[in-house]
């Protein structure tokens, strides 16, 4: 792994994999979001840029998220999964970053109440209304916005966690603590590490014992691991 030129406390860290895993997504298309690709046709090589560019340089084609790059694409991939394109996401990224003023606008309580103004007018300032029904890509992306600040805190303006459980507070993803990895948020003890132990150990009430937590962060925790596993 390349060294970093920059503390990673605090900022959070995420694989390619750990966030494919976490977001149930496909690895493939988290690369070419943030690392772009290139196409071939009629014998016409096209590059496609990436939808920005990642908190953390890349080396020898490995990726690496930040907890703001994670939450970041979480929007991509709701967006493209209502049945956005990807070229009306980039156009109402582009759009937003002057709007909002911030490399990373999905992620802010300022796209929060003003989604729907800025994906209109980023749509106006491009060819693509020419492509969409309109109404109806209007209603997803309004019900994209309402539905993924559900389960995401913020604070000055920025999402500084996620709840990925059913939107409960019982576990968070925090950059602030454990690298950002899923957490029992009352306990700080990672996910994967309760349910591993459960796992092993055959009881939960036994783990919460041995990990000094509650019962139901442990149940928590492992079914939050074991619907990840069968996403």
């Amino acid at each position: 792994m390349a060294a970093h030129p920059q503390p990673l406390v605090g900022i959070g860290l995420y694989t390619v994999a750990d966030a494919a895993k976490l977001l149930r997504e496909s690895p493939r298309n988290i690369r070419r979001w943030l690392g772009g690709y290139w196409y071939e046709r009629d014998g016409q090589h096209h590059s496609i840029a990436p939808l920005w560019q990642p908190d953390l340089p890349s080396a020898d084609d490995h990726l690496e998220l930040t907890f703001r790059d994670l939450i970041e694409v979480r929007f991509v991939k709701a967006f493209v999964d209502a049945g956005i394109g990807l070229k009306a996401v980039r156009n109402c990224l582009d759009y937003a970053k002057t709007f909002v003023e911030s490399d990373r606008p999905f992620s802010t309580g300022r796209f929060r109440t003003d989604g729907k103004t800025i994906f209109l007018e980023s749509l106006e300032r491009s060819d693509e209304p020419k492509l969409l029904d309109l109404r109806k890509k209007q209603y997803a992306f309004k019900h994209v916005l309402e539905q993924s600040f559900k389960d995401l805190d913020l604070e000055d303006d920025a999402v500084t966690r996620w709840r990925p459980y059913k939107g409960k507070a019982s576990i968070v993803v925090d950059p602030e603590r454990a690298f950002g990895q899923p957490i029992a948020a009352d306990f700080g003890v990672p996910t994967i590490a309760l349910a591993e132990a459960v796992a092993a150990e055959g009881s939960e009430a036994k783990v919460a014992r041995l990990y000094e937590v509650s019962l139901a962060a442990v149940r928590d925790a492992v079914r939050f691991e074991t619907g990840l596993q069968v996403a």
